[in-house]
């Protein structure tokens, strides 16, 4: 019976729909119309009823069917349309119009009037359909190659140096570079179409070298060096404490200072105590008012540019070089801002090197050179000052450290007994826990007990006794010249030696459970440990370096002997390698 009446129910509802469609009236209206005509106890009323249900039904499902067709035509469409292609915005040369580049080919487009006039930046990346109109903006490329600012145009444009044999790069600003202030040297990120100059980038490798604020250090916490901090305080801080008398004698001040001495005397502690000075010096004398010549601006604090010279050597060709150059014009960019420039180059002789037959490539050959001519570039002292340390000045080429660069070289010797204990109370102080007993000793005061102390290392170190021999140097002129601990101490063995009295004192509290303080057996020990660890002869081809190092001159030795426990004096011979 369902079966016979499923078709039988679909006709009338064909039927509805086909008179629908002819007369153009929905069929549910006609049922009502019908409802209406039959009384209310016509049997048919109920059929109309069941009718009228079913055509509604009928009409829902259809709706349905129309809503989800149309989705399905949307989503064909999308994935049948062809893909919008992306541009970069060069200009907007007038309301509803801009100047476009896609895939390397110019465009003079219309633009969606839905499209924002704000979004429209140039160097931005556009959405453009098929008839090249802009659509939509995507917003700044995120990508894209990083090149050196060589120059900033008068007129806002942006030149750029690329590698060897490739051409120049002329390029116009985004919206957000305009107004920027921007320097040769600049890293500055393009877009990929090599157009408009995006972003300006921070240049790690430069920044590193550079303190916000000169070196804290101070003349009083170095100790056993004075001639040496007399004669450089009186080449950087003498012209501005007396300029008047300076400019009385027509007094060009020195931009160079080069100190030379042994490892560990303190050459680099001279340096940023130099910038310290200087600095503080500029800041509080007239000369804080003085302006500057290019930029009327007054010297008001200093910048310290701490460099090693390994960390400038490149595998590269000319990158060693370029970070030379990036140096110096970092330098005057904070003399420009207001600032000091101090350089410091530790280790100068690795890159400021003798140069060398151009037989074979060296990197001294293109170095020197540079640094020359950036040195030449620099007026005096009021600009930028120049500081090398090295414990090997003649490996330094001679055009560095001629009058007019290098002005002035301080020596920078060990120190003798005097300079010693000055040295060793930098780093006793009074505020160090010391041992009771030793304290109790010297009376109940703690500074005599800190000198007492220093008396006894010094006493241990210079004692001329054959537990302080260390090396004996036969000389040409057939003398024997023994070298004893006081002979060979720097200030950085006297750190180490209080360094490893402190670990003792510590272990000891850590292992007792107790409070303890030095004591003077714990400095004692570390002395004997300290020159026992440094007790060591070199390899046969590098004794001329370590007597040189040493602070000897090896052309006068012919054998070195080193004095050993456990073992008879071994000498060997320098002349073989001389």
């Amino acid at each position: 019976m369902s079966d016979r009446r499923a078709p039988e129910q679909d006709q009338p509802k064909d039927r509805t729909e086909e008179l629908s469609l002819k007369t153009g009236t929905d069929p549910l209206e006609l049922i009502e119309q019908c409802l209406a005509s039959f009384p209310e106890e016509d049997a048919r009323q109920k059929l109309l009823y069941k009718l009228r249900h079913a055509v509604t039904l009928s009409q829902a499902a259809h709706q349905q069917r129309e809503l989800e067709f149309k989705k399905v035509n949307e989503v064909v469409a999308k994935l049948t349309a062809p893909a919008n292609r992306i541009g970069t915005l060069l200009d907007v040369p007038g309301e509803g119009l801009a100047r476009i580049v896609v895939g390397q080919a110019e465009y003079y487009a219309n633009v969606d009037p839905r499209v924002s006039d704000m979004d429209l930046k140039v160097g931005t990346q556009i959405l453009v359909n098929e008839a090249y109109a802009v659509i939509k903006t995507l917003g700044y490329d995120r990508n894209g190659p990083i090149l050196k600012l060589a120059e900033s145009m008068p007129d806002g444009r942006l030149r750029f140096e690329q590698e060897m044999g490739r051409q120049s790069l002329i390029l116009q600003r985004s919206t957000d570079l305009v107004g920027v202030e921007l320097k040769a040297g600049d890293e500055i990120r393009i877009d990929p179409s090599h157009r408009v100059a995006i972003e300006k980038v921070v240049a790690h490798k430069t920044s590193r070298h550079v303190l916000d604020e000169a070196p804290k250090v101070t003349w009083e916490q170095i100790g056993g060096q004075n001639e040496a901090i007399a004669a450089i305080r009186k080449a950087i801080e003498y012209p501005l404490l007396h300029a008047e008398t300076f400019e009385r004698f027509k007094f060009s001040q020195p931009k160079g200072f080069l100190l030379y001495g042994p490892p560990g005397c303190g050459k680099t502690l001279i340096g940023q105590a130099a910038a310290g000075s200087l600095a503080k010096l500029v800041a509080e004398s007239k000369q804080e008012h003085t302006l500057d010549r290019d930029k009327g601006s007054p010297v008001t604090s200093g910048a310290f540019l701490h460099v090693k010279g390994p960390e400038i050597l490149n595998m590269w060709l000319g990158e060693s070089e370029r970070m030379v150059r990036d140096l110096f014009e970092q330098a005057r960019a904070r003399r420009k801002d207001g600032a000091l420039p101090f350089i410091f180059i530790d280790e100068a002789e690795s890159i400021l090197g003798t140069r060398r037959a151009m037989r074979s490539f060296n990197i001294s050959n293109t170095l020197v050179p540079m640094f020359c001519s950036e040195m030449d570039g620099i007026e005096s002292l009021r600009d930028v000052v120049i500081i090398l340390a090295s414990n090997r000045p003649d490996l330094i080429d001679p055009a560095v450290l001629r009058p007019g660069r290098i002005d002035r070289k301080i020596k920078v010797n060990r120190p003798n007994k005097d300079a010693a204990a000055e040295i060793l109370k930098v780093y006793l102080t009074t505020e160090l826990p010391l041992d009771p007993v030793l304290v109790k000793e010297r009376g109940g005061e703690q500074i005599r007990a800190v000198l007492s102390l220093v008396e006894d290392i010094i006493e241990s170190i210079f004692r001329r006794t054959e537990d302080n021999r260390i090396l004996s140097i036969r000389l040409r002129t057939g003398q024997n010249k023994v070298l004893y601990r006081g002979d060979l101490v720097s200030g950085a063995i006297l750190a180490s030696i209080v360094q490893r009295a402190k670990e003792k004192a510590i272990d000891r509290t850590i292992q007792s459970g107790q409070p303890s303080g030095l004591q003077v057996k714990d400095l004692l020990d570390s002395v004997s440990e300290e020159f026992r660890e440094g007790d060591m002869l070199p390899p046969d081809d590098a004794a001329e370096e370590w007597l040189k190092l040493l602070d000897h001159h090896p052309e006068q030795v012919i054998g070195v002997s080193s004095f050993r426990r456990g073992r008879q004096t071994e000498e060997r011979l320098i002349n073989q390698i001389i």
